[in-house]
């Protein structure tokens, strides 16, 4: 192509100096929510020492009501909305983002919140692998009419290097294990308390006991395409989820708002120290 316009950032090879914008980005942190991807702007500018944390950082992609971006140094901040739909656009033009602004080396690091299974609400969940609703480690798509599996296997040693930097922050609890990504927030988590619901509690408790002997600890909707989309185009990937609740316990987020905005604040402070780790700042 003569031009590459990305369309839902609004942004383009033609009318914006790419490499010049975005070259030197070697950390991108997504999240749902653009008002939550603007508070990380902030908060890893006060951690790098780069910027006042409390300056009203500008949204690189104003020009659309899609997505929301921030750059501070080398890390980029971008809003990916809710579900895998919404991600999987996202990522597309991410992912051409960084190839036209040639970067290399590149971190991109999920986080967000999620049902807890098991686990006390609060604990931090570092995924070692996105599985589906069959606790089955894939994505599927259907692509021309024909099914097509993609691996959503996450890095390793990624993975390994952000739970020694919990140890090290030793704030809140932080567990590698399963994430179970599906596409709906109600019936396909198996929550009782949406429009419509044609299982029991007992069936309810049935499947999320199975979800927690396949290794499951934390379910959310956007973890699977990412991980097959970050795998396939070689780039190193986590996923960083705080848990709201336990789902053993009940569907519904019953916390405060200040204990769900700590919550909240978990995996930025987690992928914060370990950016300023890898920075050595």
């Amino acid at each position: 192509m003569k031009e590459d316009i990305l369309y839902h950032f609004d942004l383009g090879t033609s009318s914006h100096d790419l490499p010049a914008m975005f070259g030197d980005v070697k950390f991108v942190c997504v999240g749902g929510s653009p008002w939550r991807m603007k508070a990380f702007i902030q908060y890893i500018a006060g951690e790098l020492g780069l910027g006042d944390p409390n300056a009203d950082y500008p949204n690189i992609c104003a020009g659309t009501d899609r997505y929301s971006m921030y750059k501070v140094g080398p890390v980029l901040s971008v809003s990916h909305g809710m579900g895998i739909p919404s991600i999987a656009i996202m990522l597309h033009e991410l992912i051409k983002l960084l190839y036209h602004a040639k970067c290399t080396n590149v971190t991109v690091l999920r986080i967000g919140t999620s049902g807890g299974i098991g686990l006390e609400p609060g604990t931090v969940v570092i995924t070692k692998q996105s599985v589906d609703a069959l606790f089955m480690p894939q994505f599927e798509q259907v692509i021309l009419g024909k099914t097509v599996i993609r691996s959503t296997d996450l890095d390793e040693e990624l993975a390994q290097q952000l739970l020694q930097c919990s140890q090290e922050i030793d704030e809140f609890k932080t567990v590698i294990g399963n994430t179970m990504c599906t596409t709906d927030f109600y019936e396909g988590q198996a929550r009782l308390d949406g429009a419509f619901c044609s299982y029991t509690e007992k069936e309810k408790l049935s499947y999320l006991k199975d979800a927690y002997e396949a290794g499951v600890r934390n379910i959310e909707m956007e973890s699977s395409v990412f991980a097959a989309m970050c795998k396939l185009s070689g780039i190193r990937a986590a996923v960083v989820c705080v848990t709201l609740l336990n789902r053993l316990e009940g569907d519904q987020i019953s916390s405060s708002h200040d204990v769900l905005v700590n919550y909240q604040q978990r995996p930025q402070k987690l992928v914060g120290y370990f950016i300023k780790k890898q920075l050595q700042v």
